[in-house]
């Protein structure tokens, strides 16, 4: 699930300052309810995105209902987003789920983080890990992605392999335009993908990127009723406003070019726990690329 929420909000700001104050109470309710989570919301990227410079934020999709249920769950999906207005390029890197990390001096599982603290202990959790410093986070319910593809009408994606799942047929090489419930189908399946985990994160940022896609033909899109309430009922963040506004505003051209990759460890068994075990060259690797994407 990429940066799709981030355009969706940008793009829908972006309308509202053009046009006007259209729908400028649906999509205050919608920035309201994203922010419930937070108290204090994180003004890292204010003024980064005040002055154009690049931002970096974390994706954090969660493995369960809806955002308000009592059993939050895991952060399965973790993608940091690097959005660079001067070079109009987005930068996605998955970040397995299963990578091993320590909490309190004990082995756990990165997405183990959100589910013992909160979205902002998956944050810190990254920063510590690759040495960067995000700009703040965007939480998705993964369910929410079914509602998200319906509300723009559908989305078309080339699928990378064979295999069924749920009732759905995909075959390799071949585009299929699909509904909420078979893209959720497409993107949630692992265990028949031979490259499990990393198989379906590829899948995941086909279908959020064919969500941005259709954005971008069609901003107005992001107006409508079912969409502003797939958002809120979906998303939390605690990206301000005012930073939501500036990228609105200035880092329209970012999703120019999309560059997808993603972070791979060797799997490792540790008292019956298996774990995702990064080498250093690898962290550094994609420590680097962060920076990259950055200037």
């Amino acid at each position: 699930m990429k940066k799709v929420l981030l355009w969706i909000l940008d793009i829908a700001v972006t309308l509202v300052v053009i046009d006007g104050g259209i729908a400028a109470f649906a999509l205050h309710n919608t920035t309201s309810k994203i922010h419930s989570m937070d108290s204090t919301l994180n003004k890292a990227s204010d003024t980064k995105t005040k002055s154009g410079k690049s931002v970096a934020y974390l994706l954090l999709g969660t493995d369960t209902g809806a955002l308000g249920r009592d059993y939050k769950g895991r952060t399965d999906t973790m993608m940091v987003m690097v959005v660079n207005p001067t070079s109009k390029t987005t930068t996605m890197i998955s970040i397995e789920r299963d990578t091993k990390i320590q909490i309190d001096g004990v082995d756990a599982k990165l997405n183990a983080a959100y589910a013992y603290g909160n979205a902002e202990a998956a944050v810190n959790a990254v920063d510590k890990l690759l040495n960067i410093k995000l700009d703040g986070y965007l939480l998705v319910n993964m369910k929410g992605m079914e509602q998200l593809v319906d509300a723009v009408g559908g989305v078309t994606v080339k699928s990378p392999l064979t295999f069924s799942y749920e009732g759905y047929s995909f075959t390799e090489n071949q585009d299929v335009t699909m509904n909420g419930t078979e893209a959720l189908a497409f993107s949630r399946m692992r265990y028949d993908d031979p490259r499990g985990d990393y198989g379906r994160q590829i899948r995941q940022q086909l279908v959020i990127e064919a969500v941005m896609n259709k954005l971008k033909a069609d901003p107005k899109s992001a107006l409508n009723n079912d969409f502003l309430d797939a958002v809120s009922d979906n998303v939390r963040s605690n990206i301000s406003l005012t930073s939501m506004r500036n990228l609105a505003t200035k880092y329209r051209d970012a999703g120019a070019t999309i560059n997808r990759d993603q972070m791979t460890g060797t799997g490792v068994m540790i008292d019956g726990v298996s774990y995702q075990e990064m080498s250093q060259d690898e962290i550094t690797r994609v420590h680097n690329e962060i920076g990259n994407a950055g200037k």
